[in-house]
């Protein structure tokens, strides 16, 4: 009993302790939402697509520690008690899109990141508004890169390669940008359907690539580089789509409108060779 009191006066009282959880996890909440906060801006800012959906979510969960996981059942042998396959969700985690994958306009001073070439949407913007082309174009992203179509059309009488109607100040600031700026022009040549010449020499395919010829001729006369000039033809495979307006036209108007040459521009040329590889492994 006497050694029982002399331990009790030896023990110091204990401090009270305070109810709730430490200060410290008061910072760290604000933190963790503060980041979570900014990612939501963030997404707030980006084009509404599903892909940049999902990177900015991948990288949410993985600045946290997660993983994505694939969705969707795919098939696992030997997961039911005959052995049998089985469809169930994947649980196979994958590497989330780094936050370096999204384009947020007026954020993040990014390429485009689904086109695989070097092409610069606004240097190409640029060299538009500078020759007041701007609006006399369709601009068009893929893969390759970017496709700028110019709205113009140049028109032929039928069964011949005599022009039948051109934008003459539209051309003029056409062949004026290629003169003094780097793009490559595919000059696309057409023909209405079983068009023939007037001495039924030339079939639709002859036809067609007989105005892009010409035409291409003519960019070159005006001052525009041979070697930034491709003359492509398609014959009568490819009319006018009967959309839109193309849908009231008669059958005579939308043969004159399939009698045409059209212009593409591009900054990067696809003939040009890129890194040779062997055909075999």
């Amino acid at each position: 009993m006497a050694d029982e009191k002399g331990v009790e006066e030896e023990c110091e009282d204990c401090e009270v302790c305070i109810p709730g959880l430490p200060g410290w996890m008061a910072t760290f909440s604000d933190m963790v939402t503060l980041l979570l906060t900014f990612f939501v801006l963030l997404l707030s800012f980006a084009k509404t697509e599903s892909a940049k959906y999902e990177a900015a979510l991948g990288s949410i969960r993985n600045a946290f520690g997660g993983n994505v996981l694939k969705q969707g059942p795919v098939l696992q042998p030997g997961k039911s008690p005959d052995n049998s396959p089985t469809m169930l969700d994947s649980a196979e985690p994958i590497k989330p899109f780094p936050i370096e994958f999204l384009t947020m306009e007026g954020i993040l001073d990014k390429h485009e990141v689904n086109r695989e070439s070097e092409e610069d949407l606004t240097v190409m913007r640029s060299d538009l508004k500078q020759f007041d082309l701007q609006e006399n174009v369709e601009i068009q992203q893929m893969p390759e890169g970017i496709k700028v179509r110019i709205k113009d059309k140049i028109y032929f009488n039928k069964g011949s390669i005599k022009s039948a109607g051109i934008t003459v100040e539209v051309y003029k600031k056409m062949v004026n940008m290629l003169s003094k700026k780097d793009w490559t022009v595919f000059v696309v040549g057409h023909a209405s359907r079983g068009e023939v010449s007037g001495d039924k020499s030339k079939d639709a395919f002859a036809l067609s690539a007989s105005r892009a010829m010409a035409v291409s001729r003519s960019l070159i006369r005006r001052g525009v580089r041979s070697d930034k000039v491709s003359t492509v033809f398609y014959g009568d495979t490819r009319p006018e789509k009967v959309i839109g307006d193309m849908a009231n036209k008669t059958q005579a108007e939308l043969e004159k409108a399939n009698r045409r040459v059209e212009f593409i521009f591009r900054k990067t040329d696809l003939s040009t060779n890129g890194a040779k590889v062997q055909p075999y492994e």
